[in-house]
C-alpha cells in the first residue's frame, strides 16, 4: 500500500490547532508532531489531496507532499525508533529492543501507520494518568485505539475485559498485531466508527482530538459506569475551556489535569 506524506513547517499555534482539527476530514488521520514541524499520512486511495490544497491555501499553510511506500515507512521507523520509558513504571519498545527488568510494565509496539508509540505527549500523559487508576477487575473501552498501546497497558494493569475500537482498518490490523505480540488475551479489537450498541464500562480511554471528543461527549457519558473513570487527550492546552464546557455538565468537576509541551490530558472521576 502507498501513503501520501504531508510535511508542514513554519506554522503557528492557531494553524497547528486547525491541522489537528481538520486534516482527518481529508483522509489524513495519522499525524506526527516533530519539534518544528508536523507530518501527516493517508493512504493514497483515501486522501483528498485537492481539497487539502484548497483548504491549506485558505489558511496560509504551506506543505510538501510525497509518496511513501509501506516498506519504506517500516524501514524508516525501525531505523529511528527509540524506546520510551516512564521511569520505573512503563517501558515501550520495539521487538528488536531488549526488555528491561526494572520496570513494572513492558509493552512491545510496531506502529507502522498507526498512532500511539508513547513518544507523543498525549500518549505518554494517557499512560501516566492510567497509572493513577485502579484497573483491577475493570471493564475498559479504548476509543480510537491506534496501535493498541493503551488497551495493552489496561490489561497489564489488571483489566479483565477491554474493548478497543478504531475506524481505521490499518490501525485495526496494527492493534491486532501488537496485542498478539504482547500476548494480551483480554482485549477485543473491533473496526468501528461509532459508540452504538455497547455495554457500560468502568473506565473509558479516548486519545483522539477535540472535535471528535466534543461530538461524542454524550455517547461517552452514557457508557461510563457510575463511579467510573474517563481519561481523554489529543487536546491542546487551548482546548481546555471548550472541553470543560461540554464535559463538566456530563462528567462532573473531579478532574486531574496532565500537561506536556502544550498538550493536556484530563482524567475525570465520575
Amino acid at each position: 500500500m502507498q501513503y501520501i506524506e504531508i510535511h508542514i513547517q513554519q506554522i503557528n499555534q492557531a494553524q497547528k490547532e486547525l491541522i489537528y482539527a481538520f486534516f482527518p476530514s481529508f483522509g489524513f488521520s495519522q499525524l506526527e508532531e516533530l519539534e518544528t514541524a508536523i507530518k501527516a499520512y493517508a493512504p493514497t486511495n483515501e486522501a483528498d489531496l485537492q481539497a487539502l490544497k484548497e483548504w491549506t491555501s485558505e489558511h496560509s499553510i504551506q506543505f510538501e507532499a510525497s509518496i511513501l511506500e509501506e516498506t519504506n515507512w517500516n524501514a524508516s521507523w525501525e531505523s529511528n525508533f527509540q524506546p520510551v520509558e516512564i521511569p520505573g513504571k512503563i517501558y515501550v519498545r520495539a521487538d528488536f529492543h531488549p526488555a528491561k527488568s526494572n520496570v513494572l510494565y513492558d509493552i512491545i509496539i510496531t506502529p507502522k501507520m498507526s498512532f500511539g508509540t508513547g513518544h507523543h505527549a498525549t500518549t505518554k500523559m494517557m499512560m501516566e494518568a492510567m497509572l493513577e487508576i485502579d484497573f483491577k477487575g475493570k471493564r475498559v473501552l479504548d476509543f480510537g485505539t491506534g496501535t493498541g498501546i493503551l488497551a495493552i497497558l489496561a490489561e497489564q494493569l489488571g483489566a479483565t475485559k477491554v474493548l478497543a475500537i478504531d475506524n481505521d482498518r490499518w490501525s485495526y490490523e496494527n492493534a491486532m498485531e501488537n496485542i498478539a505480540m504482547n500476548k494480551a488475551s483480554k482485549i477485543n479489537v473491533q473496526l468501528k466508527d461509532d459508540l452504538l450498541d455497547l455495554e457500560s464500562f468502568d473506565i473509558i480511554l479516548a486519545n483522539i482530538n477535540k472535535n471528535i471528543l466534543i461530538d461524542h461527549a454524550l455517547p461517552l457519558s452514557r457508557l461510563v459506569a457510575s463511579g467510573g473513570n474517563l481519561v481523554i487527550s489529543g487536546l491542546l492546552s487551548t482546548d481546555y475551556e471548550d472541553i470543560c464546557l461540554k464535559y463538566k455538565p456530563l462528567f462532573g468537576s473531579n478532574i486531574q489535569q496532565f500537561q506536556d509541551s502544550g498538550w493536556i490530558a484530563l482524567s475525570f472521576k465520575i
